[in-house]
C-alpha cells in the first residue's frame, strides 16, 4: 500500500460509524480501532516554576498542512531552485514540496489554484502531521 492509500483509509475510519477495523493485503496488516475505553491517568508530576514557552501563533489565512511526518524539501534537488516561492501562481496539482519519510518520497500538492503567501517551512526542515507549509490565497 502507498502512503496515499493508507492516509485515505484513516480518514474513511474516522469518518465512518465503525469503532474497529482489521484489513490484510497481502504481507500487510493493519489494525484499527477508536472509542474504546479511556486509559487511567497517571498521576500528576510537580509542575516546575519554570514555564514552557509559548507556542508560535498558528499562520492566518488558507494553509497547506503536512500530510504526514518527515522532512520537507523546497527543491527536487540540492542544486535545484526551489518548486514555489512567496508571490508564485500556481495550478491545482502542482508540487509544491517534497515530504521524505521512511525513505520515501511524497510531493504535498497545491489544493486548487492559488498564489502563494509565505512559505512557512524551511528547505530539509522536519515537519509534524497537520503543521502549516504554505499560506496560500484562491485565484
Amino acid at each position: 500500500m502507498t502512503n496515499q492509500e493508507i492516509f485515505d483509509l484513516i480518514a474513511c475510519f474516522d469518518r465512518s460509524g465503525l469503532t474497529s477495523l482489521r484489513l490484510t493485503r497481502q504481507d500487510v496488516t493493519i489494525e484499527m480501532t477508536k472509542g474504546g475505553a479511556a486509559l487511567p491517568a497517571a498521576p500528576a508530576a510537580p509542575s516546575p516554576a519554570v514555564s514552557a514557552p509559548a507556542a508560535a501563533p498558528a499562520p492566518e489565512g488558507r494553509v497547506i498542512t503536512a500530510p504526514m511526518v518527515g522532512t520537507c524539501y523546497a527543491a527536487p534537488a540540492p542544486d535545484q531552485p526551489p518548486f514555489v516561492q512567496a508571490g508564485d501562481r500556481v495550478a491545482k496539482g502542482q508540487t509544491l514540496c517534497l515530504m521524505e519519510a521512511m525513505k520515501m518520497m511524497s510531493e504535498v500538492t497545491a489544493p486548487c489554484d492559488c498564489v502563494i503567501r509565505e512559505v512557512l517551512l524551511k528547505n530539509g526542515e522536519l515537519a509534524e502531521f497537520g503543521q502549516p507549509l504554505f499560506r496560500y490565497q484562491p485565484c
